[in-house]
């Protein structure tokens, strides 16, 4: 598989599209006003502590007090942040270990925290105390035990290799976790420690600035966009990397000489007449990744609708009507669906619970298909998701870890017409509602001449299918009734006034 990066940057936001083999996967939009906060580090002050939810929430001076969990309040507190009159109620690491969160904390108590999931909706961000510093071959978390190796590293003999490597850096350091990313795979002994000098000096840089400041205060900002995405997704397999900013492009440059040098030459400046992401079919693919329909090339289609709990997906035959029987229909369909279904999650980075409505299937074999092209597919993601099986009703459930805003929630906003629910009351219904708020007030405005005024779509009702309704209110009220069609009233909205 050939990836290209396509950055595309303006003074107020940054777009970049991951293309794998000419097709649009996932794309990532920053905005300067708005930057990502996964990642900072802050030092941020306890507003409340909540023992009924084992949470509690902390002012890190932003928008909304963040939320901690009990789980990831950092078990040795008193050694790593906190002066000795600051400690917790307990009676020892030993109990300490699994002691409740009013234990942990206490309202106005000062910690070190990371942003691990952006603000969604009303939430404020999600936050732990376990401090993770990604570099460019490992992960260093200051304040856990741990060494690990990627997952997707399979190798038995590069595993013991990476993890007696990063053994040796954790020894030399007197103690701290560290886990080898993907990338890390065949890597020397060199780059580890090189990278684990950087990230030491910054945790000791972190915790010098947080020493001298008092909450809440911003003690580290987790890179930009385009370095973030060169740090996890540099790799012998990424073509080409456009840019249309000549300021962006010394930057990538710059960065890329140093993490690979020898990728250097695949650094370009766009430069044609038009804009480099239209040139690429990325402006398309963003405007059918707001849709919640999505065209199948059988001519079946998806159906993507996002709601506040899940996200509902549902596969349908369509226009394809196949060629040989109803499963083998039925197959092909789901089969195109599942790989569509992963590329729409991945471009519009859906998070959360995922349930997808497959058409139904009769064979076991045909249902074992799907999942196994679903799971495929699934691999490509750098997002940690699992998969619940198939069912005979065609139903699979899926997670994926959801870090930040999708992307029809970062570029979208609730409509102010329907205020976000999609569905408005129809004609016959603002009619009849009309009706019975007449109904209430009639004794009162009898024998008075009087004029409603509507929205334009009622008017034309009332003058024409629903003139029935018309005509009970002028008997309810003993006068006709004079209507007036307001293009400024919403369709639910009306108006009755003396003339």
């Amino acid at each position: 598989m050939t990836k290209d990066l396509i950055v595309s940057t303006t003074p107020q936001e940054t777009r970049v599209a991951l293309i794998e083999d000419g097709q649009v996967a996932e794309i990532f939009i920053e905005r300067e006003s708005h930057r990502g906060l996964v990642g900072n580090v802050y030092k941020g002050r306890v507003s409340r502590v909540l023992p009924g939810m084992q949470s509690a929430f902390v002012d890190c001076g932003l928008e909304r007090d963040a939320f901690l969990y009990v789980a990831d309040v950092l078990e040795e507190l008193d050694e790593n942040l906190l002066s000795p009159e600051e400690l917790p109620s307990g009676n020892g690491h030993g109990n300490h270990r699994h002691a409740p969160i009013e234990e942990r904390l206490r309202e106005g108590q000062e910690i070190i925290v990371q942003t691990v999931k952006e603000p969604l909706g009303q939430k404020g961000a999600r936050i732990t105390s376990h401090v993770s510093l990604p570099g460019r071959y490992l992960v260093f978390m200051p304040t856990v035990e741990h060494v690990g190796v990627s997952r997707k590293i399979v190798e038995d003999e590069e595993r013991r290799r990476l993890k007696g490597i990063l053994k040796d850096i954790r020894q030399q350091r007197g103690g701290g976790g560290f886990i080898a990313r993907t990338v890390g795979a065949s890597r020397s002994g060199e780059d580890f420690e090189r990278d684990a000098r950087y990230l030491g000096r910054t945790w000791d840089e972190i915790r010098a600035v947080a020493s001298r400041q008092s909450a809440p205060a911003l003690l580290h900002r987790e890179l930009g966009l385009v370095q973030r995405l060169l740090r996890d997704l540099l790799s012998d397999d990424i073509a080409s990397i456009r840019l249309d900013n000549a300021r962006e492009h010394e930057r990538t440059l710059e960065l890329v000489r140093e993490l690979q040098p020898e990728l250097s030459a695949r650094v370009r400046l766009y430069d044609g007449p038009g804009a480099v992401l239209d040139e690429h079919g990325v402006t398309a693919e963003l405007e059918k990744a707001l849709r919640s329909k999505v065209w199948l090339d059988s001519g079946g289609y998806v159906v993507i609708n996002q709601t506040e709990a899940l996200v509902a997906i549902d596969v349908n035959t369509g226009r394809y009507t196949g060629k040989k029987t109803l499963e083998d229909t039925i197959l092909k369909t789901n089969l195109e669906a599942a790989r569509e279904i992963v590329r729409q999650i991945r471009l519009r980075d859906l998070g959360g619970i995922i349930v997808a409505d497959f058409i139904d299937m009769e064979e076991r074999k045909s249902r074992q298909k799907v999942m196994a092209a679903l799971e495929q597919e699934l691999k490509k993601d750098r997002s940690p998701s699992k998969v619940l099986s198939l069912n005979e009703f065609g139903l699979v459930i899926l997670t994926r870890k959801r870090v930040r805003q999708s992307l029809e929630r970062t570029l979208c906003q609730p409509c102010p017409y329907c205020a976000g629910s999609g569905l408005i009351k129809s004609v016959p219904t603002v009619c009849a509602e009309i009706y019975d708020e007449v109904r209430k007030l009639a004794a009162d405005v009898r024998g008075q001449p009087l004029l409603l005024r509507v929205n334009p779509e009622v008017a034309r009702a009332l003058a024409g299918n629903e003139a029935g309704v018309l005509r009970d209110l002028a008997a309810l009220v003993g006068d006709d009734i004079r209507v007036q069609g307001d293009p400024l009233l919403h369709q639910e909205q009306f108006d009755l006034v003396a003339r």
